[in-house]
Formats: C-alpha cells, structure tokens, sequence
C-alpha cells in the first residue's frame, strides 16, 4: 500500500478504496451479498480462533481467571495501592505535580482523557446492558469486585509502561507493553521470551484496535442513531469514517486535546441523566440492589448458573475498563513526568471511573425499570429504552452520547493499535495502518453485531495472557519503586506545582 503524505491523500486513497465496497452495500441488503459475505466472515474467523484462544476449566474461561487472579495478585503485591493512593491520584490529575519541562507529550489530565475516552463508551452503555441481559442482575456484583481489583492491574502496566518508555529526538513518545515486555524481560535475562511476548501483544492489539475499538464501536453507535435519523447503514458508515480519519491524522496529541474536551462533558451528561432516572425510582433502589446481591450468588434462569454470571460480570468489567490487558499502558506512556509511579497512579482512577461508577449507573438504571427483561432488545437497545422509560426525550439524547462515546474510543484505540503496527512494521507504515483502521470503521457499520462482539472480546481479552504475563515477572521492581515513591511523598521531597 503506498504511503499517503498528507490528510488529502490519506482522504483520496480511502475513496479509491472505499467505493466499490460502498456499490456494492448500496445493492445489498443485510440478508445477502456484500454484507453477508463480510458477516460470514467474521464469523467464521470467530469459530476458528476462539477454539484455539478459549478452554473453559470447570466452566470458567482460562481467561477469567487469568485476569481476576493476576489483579487479585497485584493488589495484595502493591499492598492496596488502589486505596491507599486514591487520594493522591486526585491531586496528581489536578495538574499539581505538572512540571512541564519533564518528557512527553500530554498532560496527566490529557492521558487519563486519552485512555478514558477509549474505555468509557459503548462497553459502559450496550455491554452492560447486555451483561445484565445473559448474566442477570448479580453479574453487576462480579463487574464491580473487577473493576476494584483491576485499578491495582492499571497501576502496574501504566507504571511500566512509563518506565521502559522510548523518547524520539523530536519528542514522541513510543511505549506500552510490547516495549516494557521485550526489554523488561531482557533485563532479567529472558530476551528471547520478551520478544516473543512483544510480538504476541502487538498483533492481538491490532486486532483489538480493529474489531473492539473500532468495528464493535461504529456498529453500536449506528445502531443508535438510526434510531432518530434514518439512514443506510453505509451512509453512516462513510461519515464517521471521515470524521475519524481527520482526527487520527493529528496523532496522540490531537488525539488526547480532543478526548480531554470531550471526555469530561460526555460523563457528566450520561451520570446526571442516570441520577435522575434514580432519583424518579427512589423507592425500588434498595430492592434493585437487593435483587442484584441475591442474584449474585444464586441467580435465576441464568445460562450456567453461579459460574455463568460470574464469568459475565468479569468479561463485562474488562471489556469495559480494559485492565489487564495493556492497552491504556501506551496513553499513559506518553505522559509527562520522570515518576513512572505517578504515571500508574493516575491510570488507576480509570476503572473507578469507567466500572465502579458508570457501569453500575447504568446497571441500576436497567435493573430498576427492567427493560433487560423486555424481548427483542438488545445492547444499546436496552439502556436506550430504560432511559426513556422516566425522560420521553432522553434516548435521542442518548443517541447523541452514544455516537461520542463510540468516537472518542475510536480515535484512542486508533492510536493504540498504530503504536502496535509501527513496533512490528516501523513508522514509515504509520499512514497504511490509519487508512486500514478507517476502511475498518465503515465495515464495523454494516456487519452482524454479533460475529463483530465475539471478535471484539476475543481479540480485547487475549491480549492480557502476554501483558500479564509480563507483568507478573516485573512486579517487584514495580513494587520496590512504588515504596520509594510512596517514601518520598510522605518526607514531603517530592515538588508541588500548584
């Protein structure tokens, strides 16, 4: 693929390449042709893989444990950092430990902006709906401990992601786990194992990038925007592919100024909405959190019983908030700071953020108006018409969160998977990733929701067997350098800006 110099040619080779694929959905419908052709793919793709990635032990994916019991472990190594530097992390966010003649190119703010606005979206609104949908309402307990628990996974990645970061004479910025795997790893004597691991994670994320960050995202969102403007789903398909490719082209620094504009506004718009809702229900709060704490443990008419529910709060948590799995550790790296730790405290707000208080914003909303149980809908569907259950005008307003959601997680994992294509292929390729990722989103429009979630999960969840790994093997010099941090800041060494 030739390279593309400029936003002009990056526009005029995607319409080069995007308008036979365009024809021929203008002459399909969603039963045959084009878009069946591309749906049976997937999920052909999906059959295969997921027997070669998935086995279950005693009905619970490897997955699962690997996570839940890799963030159970960091927690208790870190000794609770989750807790004990919570407050900190506030401070830090603030901007009071901004030195701007440190390396990097964001904020503190900007980066927890980038790596938020690639979790808050979608998996906040649909994939909690749906979790509740398969899981019943106790899967939202299982989702919380998660989210608790993988705020100590964040912290470790992030803070190696900072450390093993690289830094271009012209100051950008090149790190995440293929970087702190191959040479952490090295350091250790186990070169051969990091390059590998490097390897492995570079081609899930790209992976990842494409399908949950990106196809799952534009699927989503159109789904929720035909809902109050009518319109083919490859005319939305085009747009916001333009939308994103213009964006993508200004790097990680557009990138994080865009999502700390619109991060902040998205969140507050979706939390106050949900308050409200809460606020019209109050008297069938205690028993929605009652029904969710029964159901927990015994839940009812749920696939796979105990072990299903649980299994869906997990899957439901990490998709969401992405802990574990190493894909925030390449915002946070571009930070700018000297302390690693600082780094990784601050990425430890995200799941609190995204899991402990959206997701169970949303959680209560569909459980207290029980549209969950409604036949015939699904994802975004369920949370749309649970909205619209108390405020008659909400889900169009909905429908505008939810396109800004799936935008803000498309551009930031856009950049998440260029870094992991420019680490296996170099940055002469930057542009040939950038027009793939918007072909890309347009696919993502018009393909099965379906085979386009299976791919998301499958591709989001296995990128954590290589990064946790790697996180496993370097956790004590991670804990060695939280305690001297921690150190310092109680002696009062440490400099406050503001």
């Amino acid at each position: 693929m030739p390279k593309l110099r400029n936003s002009t040619g990056l526009l005029a080779g995607l319409s080069l390449l995007l308008v036979p694929t365009i024809a021929l959905a203008q002459d399909t419908d969603s039963r045959g042709g084009f878009l069946a052709t591309i749906d049976a793919f997937f999920a052909s793709l999906v059959s295969f893989l997921s027997n070669i990635l998935f086995f279950s032990i005693q009905g619970v994916p490897l997955i699962v444990l690997w996570l839940i019991g890799g963030a159970i472990f960091f927690t208790i190594r870190m000794n609770f950092v989750n807790i004990r530097a919570f407050k900190h992390s506030i401070f830090v966010i603030a901007g009071h430990y901004d030195d701007p003649s440190e390396e990097g190119e964001l904020t503190h703010f900007q980066a927890l902006s980038a790596a938020l606005s690639a979790t808050v979206g979608l998996g906040n609104i649909a994939g909690v709906a749906i979790a509740v949908q398969t899981g019943g309402p106790g899967a939202v307990v299982w989702m919380t401990l998660a989210g608790i628990f993988g705020m100590t996974s964040k912290f470790v990645e992030c803070t190696l992601a900072q450390k093993y970061r690289q830094i271009s004479p012209e100051g950008h910025v090149s790190g995440g786990p293929m970087y702190y795997l191959r040479d952490g790893l090295a350091e250790r004597g186990l070169a051969p194992l990091g390059k590998a691991l490097a390897t492995i994670f570079a081609v899930l994320c790209i992976g990842g990038s494409i399908g949950g960050g990106n196809m799952f995202q534009a699927n989503q969102s159109y789904q929720a925007v035909s809902g109050i403007i009518a319109m083919p789903s490859w005319v939305y398909g085009l747009a916001i592919a333009a939308l994103v490719g213009l964006v993508i082209l200004g790097g990680i620094q557009r990138i994080g100024s865009v999502a700390s504009a619109l991060v902040p506004s998205m969140c507050a718009i979706y939390v106050i909405a949900a308050l409200w809702i809460l606020l019209m229900n109050l008297p069938e709060i205690p028993a929605a959190f009652g029904t969710i704490f029964s159901e927990a443990f015994t839940p009812k008419a749920v696939e796979g019983g105990f072990i299903g529910v649980l299994v869906q709060g997990i899957r439901r948590a990490v998709f969401s908030n992405e802990a574990g799995i190493g894909s925030a550790a390449i915002a946070h790296a571009a930070a700018r700071t000297k302390e690693p730790v600082r780094e990784g405290i601050v990425a430890l707000l995200e799941p609190f953020i995204d899991t402990i208080v959206i997701c169970n914003m949303t959680a209560l909303v569909v459980v207290i108006t029980g549209t969950y149980l409604e036949p015939g809908l699904t994802g975004v569907s369920i949370t749309s018409e649970a909205f619209g259950t108390v405020i008659g005008w909400f889900p169009a307003i909905l429908s505008i969160a939810v396109f800004l959601f799936a935008f803000s997680t498309m551009i930031s994992w856009s950049y998440y998977g260029e870094r992991a294509w420019t680490y296996l292929f170099g940055e002469a390729q930057t542009q040939s990733y950038r027009v793939l990722f918007v072909i890309c989103v347009f696919i993502g429009s018009v393909v099965n929701l379906g085979s386009v979630l299976d791919f998301s999960d499958m591709m989001l969840l296995t990128m954590a067997f290589p990064n946790m790994l790697g996180g496993f093997i370097l956790s004590g010099s991670v804990a060695d350098e939280l305690n001297d941090y921690m150190s310092r800041l109680r002696s009062g060494e440490m400099k406050v800006y503001k």
